[in-house]
């Protein structure tokens, strides 16, 4: 794999990280709601689960908010370090002239 593609693959990765961040967002949010419904309607079992839920949910967050950062960062060394810039530039030059 050519270094502009890998870095294109990266991209495409940080991206789709950040997808899965917002709906692990969007589903602490819901069962937020669950849990506070719940605190009028008083189910113990559900309660329970919803809480039990939530705090996964929420480790899961923390370690997709890690895995991001870590492979953000990655990304963009990567990129400066290969000068990835001057590379699509030169694909786009290629293009062009082809």
């Amino acid at each position: 794999m050519n270094t502009l593609k890998k870095f294109e693959l990266m991209e495409k990765i940080v991206r789709e990280l950040e997808d899965l961040q917002n709906s692990q967002q969007a589903l602490i949010q819901k069962i937020g709601k669950i849990e506070v419904d719940n605190i009028e309607l008083g189910d113990t079992r559900l309660e329970k689960d919803a809480g039990d839920m939530h705090q996964r949910l929420a480790d899961n967050l923390d370690t997709i908010v890690s895995i991001l950062d870590y492979f953000a960062n990655n990304t963009e060394n990567f990129g400066n370090k290969n000068n990835v810039d001057a590379l699509k530039e030169q694909e786009a030059i290629n293009n062009a002239t082809s």
